[in-house]
């Protein structure tokens, strides 16, 4: 596991995951369970904890394990139970590719433009 990928790999999740993870959460459990901060924690330890299963542990009992521990990062910092937990990672994921779909229309409009 290099130190320079993992924290490449945190930055730029945090970037992008933790505004949506926290939008998904404010929506459903309300903006005094869901802070920003938990998000970004949620994030960090996610992202550090794939990158030590996955460096142990590989293929599918990996994908399930962390599956698993997201939802327990996201269940613990929202203050939530596992179905709402469970819905919040749905809500965000659906967000996530939603808002990565109009930046890659918006970038590729901008590349005819450009061209």
């Amino acid at each position: 596991m290099d130190l320079t990928e993992l924290l490449i790999q945190i930055v730029v999740s945090t970037i992008f995951l933790a505004p949506v993870l926290w939008l998904a959460g404010r929506a459903l459990v309300g903006k005094d369970k869901a802070k920003f901060f938990d998000a970004v924690w949620i994030v960090l330890l996610g992202t550090v904890i794939g990158a030590v299963v996955g460096a142990y542990i590989g293929g599918l009992v990996a994908a399930i394990i962390m599956f698993i521990v997201w939802l327990g990062l996201i269940k613990h910092f929202f203050d939530c139970g596992w179905l709402m937990a469970f819905v919040i990672a749905i809500i965000a994921v659906i967000l996530f590719v939603v808002i990565a779909a109009i930046l890659a229309i918006i970038g590729i409009g901008l590349l005819v433009l450009i061209l």
